[in-house]
């Protein structure tokens, strides 16, 4: 922890205006696990529970899953904000299952409604981010399908089912 705390505090003397510090943690450090969570001001959070985590039909796992790690970091953290910096599901644009699957306009929404959830839960959960905003293309490799996926726009920016639950929420927020 040391080698954390001389990096947070090097970076506090770079800043005249005292800003804020964050950093971006990774599933693999969770809530109990993360070595630098002390010496910032706000905890970015890049969470794929449902996707990456327990995914498919997983979905109800992953949410008692998510659940549990934020409670943990409210025992760890109880007064520092909270910012989810990534989170998202790929989707196949026109895809359509029911019941909902991995890939499908139906799984993306539910697994966004399910993360909107949990984010509702907890007050020092002050914003979020999806992954990104439109599909883009990647290298060839088995994660991915013609690119990445988890966006709520195409490549040619039309929109996914998804970006209707993200709207609807913007709009209610």
């Amino acid at each position: 922890m040391p080698y954390f705390k001389e990096i947070f505090d090097y970076a506090r003397t770079l800043d005249p205006q005292h800003r804020p510090l964050t950093y971006t943690n990774l599933l693999m450090a969770a809530g109990g696990k993360d070595k630098c969570h002390q010496f910032a001001d706000v905890i970015c959070l890049n969470r794929y529970y449902g996707w990456y985590v327990q995914d498919g039909y997983q979905l109800i796992g992953a949410k008692k899953a998510f659940i549990n790690e934020m409670n943990q970091w409210m025992n760890t953290e109880p007064n520092k904000p909270f910012l989810f910096t990534e989170y998202g599901a790929d989707t196949d644009a026109g895809v359509h299952k029911l019941p909902s699957m991995q890939w499908s306009e139906e799984y993306q929404c539910e697994y966004l409604t399910m993360q909107h959830e949990v984010f509702d839960m907890f007050e020092a959960v002050v914003d979020e981010q999806v992954w990104n905003l439109c599909d883009f293309q990647t290298g060839e490799g088995i994660m991915r399908v013609d690119g990445n996926k988890k966006d709520v726009f195409t490549r040619d920016r039309q929109p996914k089912a998804a970006a209707y639950v993200l709207k609807e929420r913007w709009e209610t927020k």
